[in-house]
């Protein structure tokens, strides 16, 4: 499959191209319109861009879709260490998918930083596609399941000052997140092309859900923050990000069933973004759970309201994301059933799309694990724990897949960058991949 952003390839060129005649009278009589003896001029082949080889073909189509695997590895170790049943071992890979997760997320930055850097005008035509532009909320989320490890692995290791770092980084990611969401939501209204209904999927949840993840990591952080004001601040900042973006998610949920229900299921190649309800639902019980935690803890020591104002929030909290894992159950049935479907008659394609199944899924895992540890119940903790070893066997098989598409290239295509100015449009055996990506 050839990359939509290459121009045609040399073989397709000699292809089509006649020998060049040694006779100039004949050269320029195939110039005139009305020459019986007129032949096809000879062009030369034009010689392949650098853009196209090497590194720059790497970096220059780059998309922000590769920060999905950043967010897949970092919720693996979330998993590692959250597991019920205790082990030094489990800890011991939750660091190991750590530091991974660290370079993983470096080497993302450093190669999109590059990107933007040398060709600029890629970044607006990525912020216009109505799809690709989609995937700039997996930049906060990815960085977010750092954040939520560095206060599991770091503070209780490097003491207060690591606290304060993980402060520090919660409130860029917060106000990444936030930039993203409203940023993304303002385009997507005032955008001059007009989209259909059939067109839309559950990755119009990932600008959003940027900022319940953001919303969540504040809840881990207040946890750990030394001090009680410092801490309040946080969460009550937590509960406002988790109230701008979960009713919303509600609201695309809606939207995104209505369209199952009349155009029935997605194209195989992005049925994977099915899974995708699972995170603003797993993770918006964990976090209004969570913070309900930290509101039992910290409104009595600060004299927030009422004495009795944290336990109010905990008790909603608990029933709230309780109802929210049952609704997210829905939607994992949905979603198995459509995968199934889809698998069974078309085959479904491997692509970066397959991140999709290990973040929702791992964050529904975690929420699945505290709402046991909080009732508790046995059930919902074994539960949790299936959930996340079915996505630790995921991140192995598509960790695999990704490297080998990486090795071989296949990986590296930007359907964007069509849309570029004095760009060769792909090939017209390549037209039809191209509108599978974009859709």
């Amino acid at each position: 499959m050839n990359n939509p952003a290459v121009s045609v390839p040399a073989v397709e060129r000699l292809r089509n191209r006649t020998p060049p005649s040694n006779n100039a009278d004949t050269a320029r009589d195939s110039q005139s319109v009305g020459s019986n003896h007129s032949k096809p001029r000879t062009q030369k082949p034009s010689a392949p861009s650098k853009n196209d080889e090497g590194w720059r073909r790497i970096v220059r189509n780059f998309s922000p879709s590769w920060f999905a695997m950043t967010m897949g590895t970092g919720i693996v170790a979330n998993i590692f260490v959250t597991i019920p049943w205790k082990a030094e071992w489990l800890r011991i890979l939750g660091i190991v998918f750590f530091v991974l997760n660290t370079a993983l997320f470096s080497l993302a930055f450093g190669i999109s930083f590059l990107r933007y850097t040398i060709w600029p005008e890629i970044w607006t035509v990525m912020i216009q596609d109505p799809n690709n532009s989609l995937f700039l909320g997996t930049v906060p989320m990815g960085f977010a399941t750092l954040i939520e490890m560095w206060v599991a692995v770091c503070v209780p290791a490097w003491g207060d000052g690591a606290a304060y770092v993980a402060f520090g980084l919660w409130i860029l990611d917060s106000v990444v997140a936030v930039a993203v969401t409203v940023s993304l939501a303002i385009l997507l209204m005032s955008a001059s092309y007009q989209r259909s209904l059939d067109s839309i999927t559950a990755a119009q949840l990932l600008p959003i859900a940027a900022t319940i993840v953001a919303a969540g990591a504040g809840s881990e952080v207040a946890s750990v923050i030394p001090n009680p004001q410092i801490a309040l601040g946080v969460v009550i900042t937590s509960y406002a990000l988790w109230g701008m973006a979960t009713p919303m998610a509600f609201t695309v949920l809606a939207i995104y069933y209505q369209r199952l229900a009349l155009h029935k299921m997605p194209s195989r190649e992005v049925i994977v973004s099915a899974f995708l309800p699972l995170g603003p639902l797993g993770f918006g019980g964990f976090t209004i759970l969570n913070l309900g935690l930290r509101a039992a803890e910290i409104f009595p020591i600060t004299g927030t309201l009422d004495p009795m104002a944290g336990r109010i929030a905990y008790i909603l909290g608990f029933f709230l994301a309780l109802i929210m894992w049952g609704w997210g159950l829905l939607w994992f049935c949905f979603a198995l059933a459509a995968l199934w479907k889809t698998a069974r008659e078309q085959g479904v394609p491997f692509n970066m799309g397959w991140w999709g199944f290990t973040f929702p899924l791992g964050v529904y895992a975690t929420s699945t694990i505290l709402i046991g540890e909080e009732l508790p119940s046995l059930l919902f903790r074994v539960l949790g724990t299936i959930f996340g070893v079915a996505v630790i066997l995921l991140w192995i098989v598509i960790a695999a897949g990704t490297a080998r598409g990486a090795y071989s290239g296949e990986m590296f295509r930007a359907p964007c960058l069509v849309n570029l100015k004095n760009e060769t449009h792909p090939a017209p055996q390549d037209a039809a991949e191209t509108e599978k990506a974009r859709n």
